[in-house]
């Protein structure tokens, strides 16, 4: 059992099914100290089975004087209505109920009762169906409050614990079905490995702590990557087609924000290498401007905000915050990536605010000596046609202050440091 997976204060709610694992987690908790309380959920499954299960697990509960949480759902009506398998469905539907009870009864940590067994199993499956450095590292030992301290325990050990003390469990009748891919794993692929090496169990569960260090690392460089190349929309094409692929692979899935298979991957890496657009699950990915767009479908026009002088002002729709502030010291110089603007306050009329462009405005960019309407300033940028509404443009009451990555208006451009200078930073939302 690992102990340091646990927290030092506060209620556990140990997950029970009335198996023997579970079983084992909440008996071998409170017999070590810890104030516990059990959260059983039946899916609506295996008829009497299932209500007979629920039963023994309060019985236990009253038993053991540990508080009992339960609910009882339709875990295929939910997998129907959501098109997902049935342990995809019940896995769902179990741990949303793990959360709501947690935080109606103010739980510091969810404790399953995943073992060494589970985990090796996880990952021979990972293994079949393809996967990379995260699902090859199995079970997370921790994802939020959720614990799970039995990941080097073997069902051996805890059948064994169970009988020296006499303590009863209940059997699912589902644990002997060819039906579940889990199961023919289970009782053919791990006794096959075991032959080959008797402690493969534990061996798994060693190298699946190796790869998830290994995969943190490489997470932890495709992050500064996204810091360095990234705005919270885009990434530097160029910069993403030279990454090495575990780099650029992940980038790619953090920039997506959603799981991306291989295939999907490699066609985004595509797209920074030859232009055009790729769809993958839930977006489309296209480059335009030297830049990687992700969401090229789903980019709403940004609309009206007031800037408060000094504050801050998120802009969800683009994944930016602005930030403004007085501005005192010496001279800047204004870079041509435009996320950092100066303005003299004398020259600003009235209040300042951000949006998308608005038909017809115009800009004069300074030190360019003529106008430009944004609409032809944001072609120029190379910003794609289905991007340009969610551009932040700053104006005040006499119109285009400056324009997000394309220029700043010489209307209000510094010319005297000296005096009043009101300093406007749009940066990704993530950095606020």
């Amino acid at each position: 059992m690992d102990t340091d997976l646990l927290p030092r204060d506060g209620l556990i709610l140990c997950a029970v099914s009335g198996g023997a694992d579970s079983v084992y987690l909440l008996c071998r908790l409170r017999e070590m100290g810890y104030p516990v309380a059990a959260g059983h959920y039946n899916h609506g499954l295996r008829g009497a089975e299932a209500d007979r299960d629920e039963r023994f697990v309060r019985e236990l509960c009253q038993r053991l004087d540990v508080a009992f949480y339960s609910e009882k759902g339709d875990a295929a009506a939910f997998a129907a209505e959501r098109g997902l398998g049935l342990e995809e469905a019940g896995r769902q539907l179990r741990y949303d109920f793990l959360e709501r009870t947690a935080d109606r009864i103010g739980a510091a940590a969810i404790a399953t009762a995943h073992t060494a067994g589970d985990n090796a199993e996880t990952i021979l499956l990972h293994l079949a169906r393809g996967a990379g450095l995260k699902g090859l590292g199995g079970i997370p030992p921790c994802r939020g409050r959720i614990v799970r301290p039995m990941l080097g325990v073997t069902r051996e050990e805890v059948e064994a614990w169970l009988r020296e003390r006499g303590i009863g469990y209940v059997t699912d009748s589902s644990n002997g079905s060819d039906a579940f891919a889990r199961n023919r794993v289970r009782r053919g692929a791990v006794p096959a490995l075991e032959s080959v090496n008797p402690a493969f169990l534990r061996a798994a569960g060693q190298t699946a702590a190796l790869l998830r260090e290994d995969e943190a690392y490489l997470d932890g460089l495709a992050r500064d990557f996204l810091r360095r190349h990234g705005d919270g929309v885009s990434l530097d094409a160029a910069a993403l087609a030279a990454a090495p692929w575990p780099v650029a692979s992940r980038a790619v899935r953090l920039m997506a924000g959603r799981e991306l298979g291989y295939e999907h991957t490699r066609a985004a890496l595509a797209v920074a290498r030859e232009g055009g657009a790729a769809d993958v699950p839930g977006m489309r990915i296209a480059r335009g401007g030297g830049r990687l767009w992700f969401g090229a479908s789903e980019t709403p026009a940004l609309r009206p905000r007031a800037v408060p002088v000094p504050g801050q002002v998120l802009l969800p729709e683009a994944g930016l915050m602005v930030r403004a502030e007085k501005f005192t010291g010496p001279a800047q110089v204004v870079h041509n990536s435009y996320n950092i603007f100066f303005f003299q306050c004398e020259n600003i009329c009235g209040s300042i605010s951000v949006a998308g462009r608005r038909p017809g405005d115009v800009i004069r960019p300074a030190g360019r000596g003529c106008a430009k309407q944004v609409r032809r300033l944001l072609g120029e940028m190379g910003v794609p046609a289905w991007r340009r509404d969610s551009v932040p443009v700053l104006r005040d009451e006499a119109g285009v202050l400056a324009v997000y990555g394309g220029a700043v208006d010489e209307r209000a451009a510094v010319r005297d440091w000296s005096a009043a200078v009101v300093k406007i930073e749009i940066l990704p939302a993530e950095a606020g």
